[in-house]
């Protein structure tokens, strides 16, 4: 398999997100997609992928001009892609999701289809109950779910798209594991669309780098990261820096709290974090941390124990009443929960609002928009879509939507997606709000933003809180052991 890309241009409005990009991808080699937020990688790759077309330009499968009019047909013709918002139906279990445009019969072969999913994920090393349905699932799993159906369908191009969000480490390494043998024992292409530029360093070959929708550079690796971020940004950008940390009075208490569901159960967590704290949650994927940030939120309610933000219980709030208590939440998934697909993002302010007369003032609505817009240096306009942002880009317009004062702020994995820059600039807003007394409790896959960006962190396993840790006094590697068990 050869991939040539020639030219290809795409325009949403007045954005240029690709802007006449040639490329060649050759068998047997992974290659590693960089570029900030809004760049143009995603967009690339989607058309790569049959998912939207091209303005003009063409793509070549071993010198033959290709047009694919859905993700189907490129599947058909060999090319894969694992996008960063998993396109699955959750209402379905894990083993009708699979099944979904594979077998075409009326009375699908259930037995069979089992037998392949489970060896499949077996092989990967991911671990998938296959009549769990898709929304009891974290975005981790779902990404896993979304791979073993690529491989499964024959794709000799696989296109990952942030893989390795919400991932523990031990499932990184069976993945990156995987891929490298993909590559070089079965002559597949893999492309890597990812920020983290270790990773990039750790598994590919060469690098291409776009900016503005542009192609403006490419290296072979091992290449200094110093010189990729230089590619990707025209320069180095600077470090935010943690303010210091003073105690101050509880923001929120936690007294022998328990959270039961069918797949997991919490118990007897007692926690608190103090005014401009922030605490990260540490832990495998699936061991706790997402339950309890629920049950803070008003999400899931305890069977036991007691929840009181500055002073007032808010055991059993719903999730609007712990809002208008000020707590805020961030999920992990951006179009699934965070977001409403199909509308604009003066529509998503005004929804955002915490409080709303009988009749909408469009004119400021769009006006405090287009502030916030500004503020968090999202790429787009009042007008546009939610879906026509980029994920970067929906991911800031997320933080723009919180509203001021806050009394806690609650998020899953809050730099998913985001360039060194991005999530930089990310922090700094979210350091600027300790001053306001805002507490901050969240949790991320990587275990190098848990440690730098935390005061304190709770350590989970199994749904227990082991314990709690300072950051300043622990790194990633005493950090993995405990997540492991290990004292």
């Amino acid at each position: 398999m050869r991939v040539d890309i020639k030219e290809i241009r795409k325009n949403f409005g007045p954005v240029k997100a690709n802007d006449g990009i040639t490329i060649s991808l050759e068998e047997g080699r992974i290659y590693g997609l960089l570029g900030e937020n809004g760049a143009g990688k995603s967009t690339l790759m989607k058309i790569l992928s049959g998912y939207q077309p091209a303005d003009s330009g063409e793509i070549c499968l071993n010198g033959a001009a290709a047009q694919f009019t859905s993700p189907r047909e490129a599947l058909s013709a060999g090319i894969g892609m694992l996008y960063q918002e998993p396109l699955d139906l959750p209402p379905f279990t894990i083993l009708d999701n699979y099944l979904l445009g594979k077998d075409q019969r009326i009375i699908p072969d259930y037995r069979q289809a089992a037998k392949e999913l489970n060896a499949l994920a077996e092989r990967y090393g991911f671990e998938i109950d296959i009549q769990a349905t898709v929304d009891s699932l974290s975005l981790g799993e779902r990404q896993q779910l979304e791979l073993v159906r690529l491989l499964a369908g024959g794709a000799e191009v696989l296109i990952l798209d942030e893989p390795t969000t919400g991932i523990s480490a031990e499932q990184k390494d069976l993945l990156f594991a995987s891929m490298h043998k993909l590559a070089k024992e079965e002559d597949k292409i893999l492309i890597l669309v990812s920020h983290k530029l270790p990773e990039v360093q750790e598994l590919c070959d060469h690098v291409f780098v776009l900016r503005r929708g542009k192609l403006v550079g490419e290296a072979d690796i091992p290449c200094p990261n110093e010189k990729l971020v230089e590619m990707m940004f025209g320069q180095l950008p600077p470090r935010s820096e943690r303010s210091p940390f003073e105690l101050t009075a509880p923001a929120i208490e936690i007294s022998d709290v328990q959270v039961d569901t069918y797949r997991l159960s919490i118990a007897g967590i007692d926690l608190q974090v103090r005014q401009g704290e922030v605490l990260g949650l540490a832990g495998l994927e699936g061991s706790g941390q997402r339950l309890l940030l629920q049950a803070c939120a008003g999400l899931l309610k305890p069977s036991r124990g007691r929840i009181t933000l500055g002073g007032k219980e808010v055991t059993n709030h719903s999730y609007h009443a712990t809002q208008a208590e000020g707590v805020a939440y961030i999920a992990a998934g951006r179009l699934e929960e965070g977001l409403v697909a199909g509308l604009t993002l003066t529509e998503h302010g005004v929804l955002a609002a915490p409080k709303h007369s009988f009749m909408i003032d469009w004119h400021s609505a769009r006006a405090e928009t287009d502030r916030r817009i500004t503020h968090f240096q999202v790429v787009g306009t009042p007008e546009s879509n939610i879906d026509q942002l980029s994920g970067g880009n929906q991911q800031r317009f997320l933080f723009a939507l919180l509203n001021t004062p806050l009394k806690l702020i609650l998020m899953e994995h809050p730099t998913r997606g985001l360039d060194v820059r991005s999530t930089n600039y990310i922090w700094e807003q979210l350091y600027a709000r300790r001053a306001d007394g805002t507490a901050i409790i969240f949790i991320s896959a990587d275990l190098d933003e848990v440690v730098e960006r935390s005061d304190r962190i709770a350590v989970f396993s199994g749904g227990q809180m082991l314990r709690i840790v300072e950051a300043a006094e622990t790194n990633v590697d005493e950090l993995g052991h405990l997540i492991g068990g290990q004292a």
